[in-house]
């Protein structure tokens, strides 16, 4: 095991320059889907920024590109089906304080953001809606519910530009996340920055690295062959290198969810993506 191990942080440290995977143009049912940007002003090391689909197989790129063939989509139609269901002692459904799922073009695009004070994300709002308006219990933060539900109000923005704001009461949540996502932790003492940005384009464990983007999230992984939240992906992340995961829903993956939306500014939505 630790052979292996230090196998992996050697082909990491070697490192390369970085590139994407390859120049291919994502359509998505005939609507171009940009997966390139130059960086924000506030990424110091990066020229370029790309969506994860840019580092795919053409295989993995294809279920993308048609929404038949997407296999994310079974579970939106799930969450069609959960936005007219009744739960909770109210006697209410999402439909019956929402018209339409498409009152919410442009939200996921948004988020995280600052109410009251604090740093809410869409699993934060779902659930207050079951919470307040709804009487119901909330969803289980990666549960098959939310991230179906999150799936389907996320495609509302497909195609809408990241725009999260990281100034003004944001920015110090904004900080906080920087710091996350610059600390070393865990037994291999790596942090975020070391593979999705020092080391994207290069080849790990039979797959390209990429720069760690979250516009498409959820994300069909066919790995699980499930619909994977932002804050799952983040444990899983903490997890393989061997460090304590922070809690999903919890303050920290909230602010570093907030600082790597921010790091996708000039992508676009693509909920629900198709990855590894």
């Amino acid at each position: 095991m630790k052979t292996i191990v230090k196998a992996v942080i050697g082909t990491m440290l070697l490192g390369s320059t970085a590139f994407a995977q390859d120049d291919s143009a994502l359509m998505t049912n005939g609507d171009a889907i940009l997966t390139e940007a130059s960086a924000p002003e506030h990424m110091e090391f990066v020229d370029a920024i790309y969506s994860g689909w840019r580092f795919r197989s053409a295989e993995t790129q294809a279920l993308q590109m048609d929404d038949f063939d997407n296999p994310g989509f079974i579970f939106i139609d799930q969450a069609i089906d959960l936005w007219d269901a009744v739960d909770g002692s109210e006697g209410k459904s999402c439909s019956s304080c929402h018209s339409d799922v498409e009152e919410f073009v442009g939200l996921r695009a948004s988020l995280p953001r600052v109410e009251d004070g604090k740093l809410v994300t869409l699993e934060d709002l779902i659930n207050r809606s079951r919470v307040e308006h709804m009487g119901a219990e909330p969803w289980k933060w990666s549960g098959s519910q939310m991230t179906a539900m999150t799936g389907l109000i996320g495609l509302q923005s497909r195609g809408m530009p990241i725009d999260v704001q990281i100034d003004g009461e944001a920015a110090a949540f904004w900080e906080q996340g920087k710091d996350i996502y610059y600390q070393r932790v865990g037994q291999l003492d790596m942090a975020c920055a070391n593979c999705h940005e020092d080391n994207y384009g290069v080849m790990i464990r039979a797959d390209h690295l990429s720069q760690g983007q979250i516009n498409g999230f959820p994300t069909y992984r066919l790995k699980n062959a499930k619909l994977n939240s932002i804050h799952g992906r983040f444990k899983g992340c903490m997890s393989n290198i061997r460090a304590t995961p922070f809690a999903e829903g919890g303050d920290e993956f909230k602010a570093l969810e907030l600082y790597i939306a921010s790091r996708g500014a000039g992508l676009v939505v693509e909920t629900p993506s198709v990855r590894n």
